[in-house]
């Protein structure tokens, strides 16, 4: 069987990282786990799968609310929604910014004000502008007061039964090398050291470019080669990989829109038609990283728990059949709550010293 690459997590001590291993019950039986994909990442990639579907022009997925950050740099333009940035709605990015082509704080334009003071009692205003936060759930965390808090209604992770049930996190190691033909090691003059930094400056990051100029070592820029080593952590084998996935209609069910119990429980089928339309499109790519692509051994089973421990089997939708109940829900929604989403979109001019100051030293 073929290993592959959970996700990996920083370390409390040291530098190497480490996985997630925990003891978890599968099919009732306590068995030695590793955790593949978060719940963090699953919901990243419905995110993906429905921002993807709404670029190509899906013209029913196209019909929901976003919030859009454009930043420009001379001719560099990157754009972000509030189905890419981490905080939704209430992202930094977002709330940095300015109402497009004004002077005016994206803080102070009423209808962002009016997604910020919703509350589970009233949520039109929030559901009118991102109603992604809704589904995935969002936190306001650097408000003064009335800070948003909405749970996320969809969940979900991918975990695997480890092959070796006594492995440590840290056990495992990954071969490494790199060859240079031109040669294992450069050495530099001093000279030749600060000429290259000077043609590199503006693409490197400045903590590269510093340890660069002052140390003088090639290998910095990635010149040289590196012998075999096991300095990073390596693959694991599973007996058994499953990802699951919760849509909690008791979470839904925390929430109204100020239009009644039938305009209520409208709105309420429109959420969760979303989160089944990115779950159906999701669940059909199986590549998470490198090293790490996944076969499905079966049809997925679907359940609804009912009371009293009574469970439905249930079949989730294909991508079709879920812009179809998503469109059907729309239009319910239009005539008992008098919801109009024909794709807008909340402008947000980002401020260009944010990009400017961006810098990418995650490493591997």
């Amino acid at each position: 069987m073929a290993a592959i690459a959970p996700a990996k997590y920083a370390a409390r001590q040291g530098t190497v990282g480490t996985y997630v291993i925990s003891t978890r019950y599968v099919d009732g039986e306590p068995w030695r786990t590793v955790l593949i994909d978060s719940s963090q990442s699953q919901s990243n990639r419905v995110e993906q799968a429905l921002m993807q579907q709404i670029i190509d022009g899906n013209p029913v997925l196209s019909r929901i609310p976003r919030i859009r950050v454009t930043y420009k740099q001379g001719d560099q333009v990157e754009q972000y929604t509030d189905l890419d940035l981490p905080h939704r709605a209430f992202d930094a990015h977002i709330r940095a910014g300015l109402v497009a082509g004004t002077t005016k704080p994206v803080t102070e334009a009423d209808d962002y004000r009016a997604a910020r003071n919703s509350s589970p009692a009233n949520a039109w205003g929030l559901l009118n502008l991102s109603p992604a936060s809704l589904v995935f759930g969002s936190w306001d965390s650097t408000r003064k007061t009335h800070q948003g808090r909405w749970a996320a209604a969809l969940t979900g992770e991918t975990v695997g039964v480890l092959t070796d049930q006594n492995l440590a996190p840290t056990e495992t190691g990954k071969g490494g090398a790199r060859v240079d033909p031109v040669g294992m090691s450069v050495q530099l003059s001093k000279k030749a050291v600060a000429e290259i930094a000077a043609r590199q400056k503006d693409e490197l990051s400045e903590s590269t470019y510093e340890s660069f100029l002052k140390g003088g070592q090639a290998s910095v820029l990635g010149f040289g080669g590196i012998p075999p080593t096991l300095g990073q952590l390596g693959l694991v084998s599973c007996r058994q990989i499953t990802r699951s996935r919760v849509l909690s209609f008791a979470t839904l069910r925390q929430i109204r829109f100020g239009k009644g119990a039938a305009g209520d429980a409208a709105l309420r089928s429109v959420l969760a038609a979303i989160a089944l339309n990115g779950i159906a499109r999701a669940d059909a790519e199986l590549f998470l990283r490198a090293h790490c692509h996944l076969v499905e051994a079966g049809p997925s089973v679907t359940e609804v728990d009912r009371r009293h421990g009574q469970v439905e089997a249930v079949s989730l939708p294909e991508p079709e059949e879920a812009d179809s109940l998503l469109a059907a829900a729309l239009d319910h929604a239009a005539q008992v709550a008098e919801l109009d989403w024909h794709g807008q979109v909340f402008e947000v001019d980002g401020d260009p010293a944010i990009l400017a100051g961006s810098v990418d030293d995650s490493g591997e």
